[in-house]
């Protein structure tokens, strides 16, 4: 099978990473294409992976309306030769369009229910879109909905092995760590909600600097009164990190997920709430949400005094664990009956 993999957020080189290459050794063609945004290409080089480069990503709404068949006629070209047999991707109306166009199969992944305008915009025209079975929306007849969250395609014990060795890189010693992600708002399904103002960034760094190291990951925004607690290793790292982190404080849904998967306390700072956030809330209790600030630093001061927070946080993780799939495992065996 020659199969199509389009990556356009560096999660997706997580999501898809060990499926491409579980189904190289099978013997499939795999072809990426990619778009440049946040570290996605850094990663994938990091990874060894090769790739056609469609271009970057546009900021601004009309820049990226103005692009969409840009990009759409990019991908055409840069697959035809591959004479692709499916196309993958997250949320990628690119790849459902041109393999439409191009009279192939699409199968997408999506978690994120409140991008409305991307559904419009693949769920035409690809073959199936795939969710877990907690998103919020009724896609119709093409919905294939799976017991799991994206982040266990990668972040499954049968998938991921902590390395303690980041923490010798990270030169945390033996004190308390914690992880912190904000983001830059212009991604489209960000529209309409927020995050921390920055005076309040400010007050929660400079607690947390107080009882323990403090790393932020970010999209290029840190104001440079912060600057100095950036992340400071290899992007692809980041989950050994979070793995042996004490606490996860961000604006990012994905890495509020990771945490959570990886039985690490997590705060999602958001307005925005969506399908796999809220039970991870609200059925494992693995993630606390909210964008008040005097509320998060209460409850980052209630997390800090438990002794025991990490130990009960992994306990609720085998729980989701016992309850939930290797994504990757179930990607596979879907893929390969649709010969």
């Amino acid at each position: 099978m020659r199969i199509v993999v389009d990556i356009n957020h560096p999660g997706h080189v997580h999501f898809f990473k060990n499926l491409i290459w579980e189904m190289e050794k099978k013997g499939h063609e795999i072809m990426i294409t990619a778009t440049e945004k946040d570290v996605a290409i850094q990663l994938l080089d990091n990874y060894g992976f090769k790739y056609k480069l469609l271009g970057r990503n546009q900021k601004g709404l009309v820049r990226k309306i103005l692009g969409i068949s840009l990009f759409i006629y990019r991908m055409i070209k840069a697959t035809k030769a591959f004479k692709p047999d499916i196309f993958l991707g997250i949320a990628s109306y690119r790849a459902a369009q041109a393999a439409w166009l191009m009279g192939k199969k699409s199968y997408i992944f999506d978690d994120t229910e409140h991008a409305w305008g991307q559904i419009m915009m693949y769920l035409p025209f690809c073959t199936k879109v795939c969710t877990p079975s907690c998103f919020k929306r009724d896609l119709g007849k093409k919905q294939i909905r799976y017991k799991g969250y994206h982040e266990l395609a990668y972040l499954h014990p049968k998938r991921f092995n902590p390395d303690k060795k980041v923490l010798k890189e990270m030169k945390v010693g033996k004190r308390p760590y914690y992880l912190l992600r904000f983001v830059s708002w212009g991604a489209t399904h960000d529209i309409g909600h927020k995050g921390l103002s920055l005076e309040d960034k400010k007050r929660l760094v400079a607690f947390l600097a107080k009882h323990g190291e403090v790393f932020i990951t970010d999209e290029g925004i840190l104001p440079k009164e912060l600057k100095r607690y950036r992340y400071p290793i290899e992007p692809e790292k980041i989950h050994d990190a979070l793995y042996y982190a004490d606490l996860y404080i961000g604006e990012g849904g994905t890495m509020a997920s990771e945490a959570a998967v990886l039985g690490t306390p997590s705060i999602f700072i958001n307005t925005l709430h969506m399908g796999y956030t809220d039970e991870l809330n609200e059925r494992y209790n693995l993630v606390f949400q909210s964008t008040d600030g005097d509320e998060i630093i209460s409850k980052v001061k209630d997390l800090l005094a438990k002794n025991d927070l990490k130990k009960k946080s992994i306990g609720k993780r085998s729980k989701l664990l016992k309850d939930k799939i290797d994504l990757t495992g179930w990607m596979i065996e879907f893929i390969q009956e649709q010969k």
